[in-house]
């Protein structure tokens, strides 16, 4: 079976693509798990001084693949649960990485890939890029990746972009704080390039520390993340199977207005 991250090494540079181009790097069970176990890696890896996450083709991520978001539909709460728990260890891996994080936004990030972008502590996108937390239109709440953004973007964009669900692009991006930087699609290797350039010039250990030093000023801790997952999980979980959520989800897949939608 084809593997559904890439992971390429070079000078102590470890590049994570997630590699299912045909669905826009959307997430699926095996992509989750493939992607966590590789961040973890990385972070455990003494040779790797900083991860790339990056999405092959035209996409970074869309979020939630189209099959597994039927998974979603007919499963139980409690299987909704472990579901979003395993996504919240990957975002959970990913924001507590011991190693530098750079995201490579080459495309657009929807739902759990704005999650990711999040997620790292350097993003550069590129300028064609589209965003959006469009978990509403579907009678969801971007309940597992809420942490994270909020932390990224601040309370008062969060609070908009979840009540709206509306898509914005990699100029208002970087505005509210999601991306550091934002270059032609064509000049976005060099763009991290550079960024990585300055990661290697500090020290490792300092870099470890430095990271610790903003999670403890920030009051950012690992455990108590892990018992918030516990409760968002539980959250989208029971916002999966009530009536709103489910006729969210199969108006979607049916391609139609979910009812509550303005006509």
């Amino acid at each position: 079976m084809a593997s559904s991250v890439q992971i390429t090494d070079h000078a102590g540079v470890r590049t994570l693509a997630m590699h299912r181009p045909e669905v826009h790097n959307a997430f699926d069970d095996a992509l989750i798990a493939e992607l966590t176990a590789a961040i973890e890696d990385a972070g455990r890896d003494p040779a790797v001084r900083a991860v790339v996450l990056t999405g092959s083709g035209a996409s970074f991520s869309a979020g939630a693949d189209l099959n597994w978001m039927r998974g979603m539909a007919k499963s139980s709460e409690a299987e909704n649960r472990d579901d979003s728990l395993r996504l919240a260890r990957l975002m959970r891996s990913l924001q507590f990485c011991p190693k530098p994080t750079v995201a490579r936004v080459n495309g657009a990030a929807y739902g759990g890939g704005v999650g990711l972008v999040a997620c790292c502590d350097i993003a550069i996108g590129a300028e064609d890029a589209k965003f959006g937390l469009t978990e509403v239109k579907l009678g969801l709440v971007p309940a597992v990746i809420s942490p994270y953004v909020l932390a990224a973007i601040g309370l008062r964009h969060t609070r908009k972009l979840f009540l709206t669900g509306e898509v914005f692009d990699a100029a208002e991006a970087q505005r509210i704080g999601l991306l550091h930087q934002v270059v032609a699609p064509a000049a976005l290797d060099e763009a991290v390039a550079f960024a990585l350039k300055l990661l290697a010039k500090a020290g490792p250990e300092a870099q470890r520390e430095a990271k610790r030093l903003v999670y403890r000023m920030g009051e950012l801790d690992e455990t108590a993340a892990e018992r918030i997952d516990r409760d968002n999980a539980a959250l989208i979980a029971r916002l999966r199977v009530s009536p709103e959520g489910q006729e969210g989800l199969t108006a979607f897949l049916d391609k139609r207005a979910p009812a509550w939608a303005a006509r």
